[in-house]
């Protein structure tokens, strides 16, 4: 009998990411596999094609990537209440333990003993999800209709990671909002900003495309610094931003976060730093007196934006630009990584 193999999209090295055949496990108790119906290219998945790393991640053994992924349920290994074979469902790549002492004060997305899905930040690595067969728990798995497409659900995940960026700045109700970045991510925050009320949204970036298309999807301002933070400064003093996201991952991006808002104003980092150490006008931070925090994933959230997105409240597939079938996916990465062309990249199982 021969066994049963997936066609993953798996990276060895920078650049190096090949179409492998896989051979799968039988099922374990207690889990669900899922036939890939689309996968959303994330800037953490381009981070990892690019360098073989994203932030303090270091790839250290083949791996499988993604994680923004949806599919059909095609086995089930044991009990999973309110789940089916044929179900369609977004993928939580969360799989936190529920003991440690972050999961015991209600704050899972630190759990200390956290696997998540096509990421090299444990040892073995977590496999991905862009495999034509992967397999998950039934906690991961939140059902869908079948009639939306698997390219929505997919994109829960990344709105969920916005949605808990905003609830992280606090109340944005009433306020003026900067964020840096008009990549998905940003591009999802802005939406995310809007549903919590904001006042005014300004998008800064240093590339037209982008911001153009920010605009597009409602941004009240757009702002290119690719000829300098002088561009932000009239913007900023006449509308005293409250909130800044700082989506982009660079210092670059964090040390015009700080310039621009006003005293006392809240800034959260977003974006993916990259690893070891960087350089950031701290003094400000102190002067200014403003908090700084971080957000890391989501919580809730997940079910939150799945429910945004079948109630059609956050329309997620207009981020994207361009789907590819997952055969094609190292093709489909290269794609993403050129701003002027593409987006939001999804993976297909077609």
């Amino acid at each position: 009998m021969t066994a049963a193999t997936a066609l993953a999209a798996t990276l060895y090295a920078p650049e190096d990411l090949r179409m492998v055949d896989r051979p799968l496990d039988d099922l374990a108790p207690g889990m669900v596999r899922i036939r890939f119906g689309a996968g959303g290219i994330c800037g953490s998945d381009m981070h990892y094609f690019r360098h073989a790393r994203t932030g303090d991640f270091v790839v250290t053994s083949p791996l499988v990537l993604g994680h923004e992924v949806a599919g059909e349920i095609v086995e089930i290994a044991g009990d999973a209440p309110g789940l089916a074979v044929g179900d369609h469902v977004a993928v939580n790549p969360s799989r936190w333990c529920g003991t440690c002492v972050r999961c015991q004060e209600g704050r899972p997305n630190l759990c200390e003993n956290i696997y998540f899905m096509g990421s090299a930040s444990k040892t073995p690595h977590m496999q991905g999800g862009f495999a034509s067969l992967f397999d998950a728990t039934p906690a991961q798995c939140v059902k869908v209709p079948v009639d939306l497409p698997f390219a929505a659900a997919a994109l829960a995940e990344p709105l969920a990671v916005c949605l808990h960026a905003v609830r992280r700045a606090g109340d944005v109700a009433g306020r003026n909002v900067v964020i840096f970045g008009a990549g998905p991510i940003g591009l999802l925050t802005l939406l995310a900003a809007r549903r919590a009320g904001a006042a005014e949204v300004a998008m800064v970036d240093m590339a037209a495309a982008p911001l153009a298309f920010a605009t597009r999807l409602g941004a009240d301002h757009a702002i290119d610094l690719s000829k300098g933070d002088a561009a932000l400064d009239p913007l900023a003093r006449d509308k005293a931003f409250d909130v800044a996201i700082e989506a982009s991952g660079t210092a670059a991006g964090l040390a015009s976060a700080i310039k621009a808002v006003r005293r006392g104003a809240t800034i959260v980092q977003l974006g993916n730093l990259p690893g070891g150490k960087i350089e950031i006008p701290a003094n400000a931070i102190m002067a200014k007196e403003l908090d700084l925090k971080g957000t890391f994933r989501f919580d809730a959230e997940f079910a939150e934006a799945v429910d945004l997105i079948v109630a059609g409240d956050v329309d997620v597939m207009a981020l994207v630009t361009a789907e590819r079938p997952l055969s094609d996916a190292p093709q489909a990465f290269r794609l993403a990584l050129d701003r002027s062309q593409s987006v939001k990249v999804v993976l297909t199982a077609g």
